[in-house]
């Protein structure tokens, strides 16, 4: 990373799975497990390609790719099944995140999560990791009718943080996350978990790190 002088934004949004949460790499493979229950295949490049979009978004995907009776619904249900018996016990941080956490504690900047996932679910995936109080405000992908990357939900986070979108700054690993936050005005630190975004959407970024530990460096 290169050296830039350190930033104090006004509030800081994060992603939830795969950018602080160890989700999205777990659950990969039981994505096909569940298919097969149902007579069906689903490549590992189907699955990346619903990282960071919410659900109404991943329905029509699934939809187009495999036409109009695609049981999204069932997969989904039983998918969520494999997820909490995988989860039940609690669920990993991506390296670095307490101490980033803590670090924008200190300093004071209140924190917001912007995920796809809807509310139960997410409130339910905070609370195992057991960060769930650190945050001001936490935003859903069942909260907003657009998902990412559209801006909404970045731009609702901000407005339960009370702040500027110009004058936070927004954390995300999936391209559909960072398109959002340009959308949305805010400034976007990428942390990479599975997916590489394209040059195009990496031209928008204004920093990436390579874990989330090193991204606690930018702010002081």
């Amino acid at each position: 990373m290169n050296e830039a002088p350190k930033v104090c934004p006004a509030g800081v949004i994060f992603d939830m799975d795969g950018l602080m949460l160890d989700t999205e790499r777990p659950i990969l493979p039981l994505w096909n497990k569940v298919a097969k229950s149902f007579g069906l295949e689903i490549p590992e490049e189907m699955v990346l390609r619903t990282i960071g979009i919410n659900g109404k978004s991943m329905r029509e995907l699934f939809s187009q790719t495999y036409g109009p009776g695609f049981p999204y619904d069932n997969i989904q249900k039983e998918l969520n099944v494999f997820i909490t018996k995988k989860f039940e016990n609690g669920i990993n941080h991506k390296p670095g995140l307490l101490v980033l956490l803590d670090h924008l504690a200190r300093l004071g900047i209140p924190m917001a999560v912007a995920t796809s996932t809807r509310r139960e679910r997410a409130l339910w995936k905070l609370g195992k990791a057991d960060i769930l109080e650190r945050f001001a405000a936490v935003v859903c992908g069942d909260e907003i009718s657009n998902g990412k990357p559209a801006p909404d939900i970045f731009l609702l986070a901000a407005q339960r943080l009370g702040k500027e979108t110009s004058d936070c700054v927004g954390f995300e690993d999936s391209p559909a996350g960072l398109q959002g936050l340009h959308a949305a005005d805010i400034r976007s630190v990428f942390v990479k978990d599975l997916v590489e975004p394209s040059p195009q959407i990496l031209a928008t970024v204004w920093r990436r790190c390579g874990d989330l530990a090193e991204a606690a460096e930018l702010f002081g």
